[in-house]
């Protein structure tokens, strides 16, 4: 896991910056109805999706949610007055408080998502909709040259998993409410880059030194492959 304290000065640069943010708010967005007053995003990080939220759509009332000092520090200066400091498995928020609850690139990074979907459907009112990100490390096989060497490495059921977080979200009131889809930015991935990943073990690690040697002799080491698709699913309280 990163250290998002560390990880925020230059986190947004590393990810897409604005481009992928339009895009992920964009996406979002088509996916929360058009009579929501007030949406919470989750993990908001620095901001850059967050305020996207709030300046997409006039009348829309964004609060974003961080756990990581750094993160919310970042994240303020974007929304000043909407960014709380909390960890996203025990909300400071009463029940049925939004209308809306997003979480862009948060559920893949916990061991057990469960939690989380339980507090965006706690505080949803009825009708509301819970919008988050599915699938991420499959977004990342795009069936380039890469994807060949290490498709029987990634084989662990993700726990952003669609099918997993739709049994979640039925177990606390969460319907499927519509998907959306929407295009990285910057985020193709390089062998070189994908061998790196492999030698720290953030990816692929039964693979060991010997498959990141196979990854960075494949033509082009620094060249990135075709970009991610991510998917949103999104969830109506009844």
């Amino acid at each position: 896991m990163l250290d998002y304290d560390k990880e925020a000065d230059g986190y947004d640069a590393t990810r897409g910056g604005e481009p992928r943010a339009a895009a992920a708010a964009e996406a979002v967005l088509a996916l929360v109805p058009k009579n929501a007053g007030s949406l919470l995003d989750l993990a908001c990080g620095t901001g850059i999706v967050t305020r996207r939220l709030a300046t997409g759509r006039p009348g829309l009332a964004v609060t974003g949610t961080d756990a990581a000092d750094g993160m919310t520090r970042r994240a303020a200066e974007r929304l000043p007055g909407a960014v709380v400091r909390a960890d996203c498995r025990r909300l400071p928020f009463a029940d049925c408080s939004f209308d809306a609850v997003s979480a862009v690139w948060l559920l893949h990074l916990l061991d057990d998502a469960g939690p989380v979907v339980a507090e965006a459907a706690r505080v949803l009112r009825p009708g509301g909709v819970f919008v988050t990100t599915v699938d991420k490390a499959a977004a990342h096989h795009v069936g380039s040259d890469i994807d060949a060497l290490t498709v029987t490495y990634g084989t662990e059921r993700a726990t952003d998993g669609a099918d997993r977080v739709t049994a979640q979200a039925a177990e606390h009131g969460l319907v499927p409410g519509g998907a959306a889809r929407f295009r990285g930015h910057g985020q193709g991935r390089t062998p070189r880059r994908v061998a790196h990943y492999i030698r720290t073990r953030q990816l692929y690690a039964a693979g060991g030194p010997r498959l990141a040697d196979r990854v960075e002799m494949l033509p082009d080491p620094d060249v990135p492959r075709q970009e991610p698709e991510f998917t949103l699913r999104a969830f109506r309280r009844q």
